[in-house]
């Protein structure tokens, strides 16, 4: 089987003989029920694959679709103008980036269509041609927008920059709406959301396919996909690891299944580290590997999110698809990012509840939270996280405590928010990192817990204070009665007091009971 990796051209794709999941069902149902659509999913989903079958539909290329649903249609197949634009290409560190990409586009469309000396602006061109180009063809324009938001996203943490590219696309985009009469169809992917963004605030007849039930599985792979399109490569990579048939569509699941774009919807599964997977016969983190999130690190860390309300907290539909709220809450963020995905809804109150989606993403993405979080910036080494996990897992609590302090031990490491918050952050990535079960602040019936760890055989419940000392913190958990839960359940119990220091951000002592 060929495994078309990176490539998005949906005719060479066809042409080269890789192996295409059909979309063309999800495309004809936008086509013939609709005019204006977006759509956003994370990075490395299908959304440039999209646009491109998009494209060579609407260019008349029938003999592309032999065998796929959209050959089955009633359609005439005739070519109509397209303008496609893919601001995935270009590196916005300058107002002139997104000018110049912009002026480069419609000068190649006013080579095919024309241009009049009265328009001068963006928009004004933007308009002219697709009138032009309607009048000179008799057939209405399909408008492609590909990764529509990428200058703002990169000029996320630069305000002037990020109001100049709002401004810029705002009107360009505004084109779409005043030129309704010559468009036949027009479809704009990204991966935030349009809701709450200005530069859409014109723009009100965007169909957003986002979280419409109807196409959850318009991008991405579904389990009946899987099994339907790559059971020969799934018996290949289990072959060459050493794992039945039924094994390996566990691991595929458990590794990058779980993307949810709807309450009930079933989950579907992250095309790139699928077929990067099934090409190499080797597990990896694909997905996770190509792109590094600093920027959703860096909204945690400005916003003193604490990291165990990522998948607690529940936010509303239109929080959900606001990215201008980031600065308050990164959640949305996350979520449209794919580091978060959809796990519950309460249908009482109408609100979400976040998770990761899978283990690729839940492992990648507090592994690359902990240095963020740690005072000590050296690197560690290997034997630290093997023998932290023995301890815990042997019971060795004192043991396991002497080895926080030295992670703490960071020296004149300076840390801006609250210093609870700080400490809570901190310990909750470094076990989450270890695979062990953590719990923070966990609500009992008299208080909150600050953290909660079990294994198979130990429960370790530990109390922070901050410039307080270990006994007053081991007096909360007894007064609190925060070991009661777990009392003869037949595991063994070690009640923490920790004690904190907000001068010197440093672990000063402990006690153990």
């Amino acid at each position: 089987m060929k495994y078309p990796i990176g490539i998005q051209n949906f005719e060479k794709l066809r042409r080269d003989g890789y192996v295409y999941v059909d979309k063309t069902p999800q495309m004809w149902k936008m086509i013939s029920e609709g005019s204006y659509y977006f759509l956003s999913r994370p990075r490395r989903f299908g959304k440039s694959l999209m646009v491109s079958t998009l494209e060579a539909f609407f260019s008349g290329k029938r003999e592309l679709f032999k065998g796929l649903y959209a050959d089955t249609v009633e359609w005439g197949w005739q070519p109509y103008p397209i303008l496609h634009l893919d601001l995935n290409v270009e590196k916005y560190t300058t107002p002139e980036a997104l000018d110049n990409i912009l002026d480069n586009y419609l000068s190649q469309w006013e080579s095919l269509y024309g241009r009049v000396d009265y328009e001068k602006s963006l928009g004004a061109r933007f308009m002219g041609i697709m009138r032009r180009a309607y009048e000179q063809t008799g057939r209405e324009v399909v408008v492609l927008v590909d990764e529509y938001d990428k200058p703002m996203l990169q000029a996320i943490g630069n305000e002037t920059l990020q109001a100049e590219y709002r401004s810029t696309l705002k009107a360009f985009y505004g084109a779409l709406k005043s030129g309704d009469r010559y468009i036949k169809f027009a479809f704009l992917t990204g991966v935030t959301k349009f809701g709450k963004v200005s530069v859409f605030s014109d723009l009100n007849n965007l169909i957003d396919l986002s979280l419409d039930h109807r196409y959850t599985d318009i991008c991405g792979i579904s389990e009946a996909e899987l099994h339907a399109c790559f059971d020969e490569g799934v018996g290949n990579l289990a072959k060459a690891n050493g794992m039945t048939k039924e094994e390996c569509y566990e691991r595929l699941r458990r590794d990058f299944d779980g993307y949810h774009f709807d309450v009930d919807a079933p989950g579907m599964y992250n095309p790139f580290s699928v077929l990067n997977t099934l090409s190499s016969c080797r597990f990896r983190d694909y997905w996770f590997e190509t792109g590094t999130p600093t920027l959703l690190v860096y909204q945690l860390q400005k916003t003193n999110y604490p990291l165990e309300m990522m998948t607690r907290e529940e936010l509303f539909e239109d929080t959900l698809n606001s990215i201008e709220i980031m600065d308050e809450n990164p959640l949305p963020l996350l979520f449209q990012s794919g580091y978060l995905t959809i796990k519950g809804y309460n249908q009482r109150f109408g609100t979400y509840l976040l998770g990761f989606p899978n283990r690729e993403v839940e492992e990648g993405f507090v592994k690359y939270l902990v240095p963020f979080y740690s005072p000590n910036k050296v690197e560690k080494p290997q034997s630290f996280i093997v023998n932290f996990v023995r301890d815990v897992e042997k019971g060795n609590a004192d043991s396991f405590m002497q080895r926080v302090q030295r992670f703490f031990d960071g020296g004149g490491y300076q840390v801006a928010g609250k210093a609870e918050l700080y400490f809570q952050n901190t310990l909750w990535a470094l076990f989450k990192l270890l695979g062990l079960y953590v719990d923070v602040e966990r609500h009992t019936t008299d208080g909150r817990m600050d953290i909660l760890v079990q294994t198979k055989d130990y429960v370790y419940i530990l109390e922070l204070k901050i410039d307080q000392t270990a006994e007053a913190a081991l007096q909360q958990i007894e007064e609190k009665k925060y070991a009661k839960p777990f009392e003869g359940d037949g595991r063994t119990i070690y009640k923490i007091g920790v004690s904190f220091s907000s001068e010197t951000r440093r672990l000063m002592e402990w006690k153990v009971v």
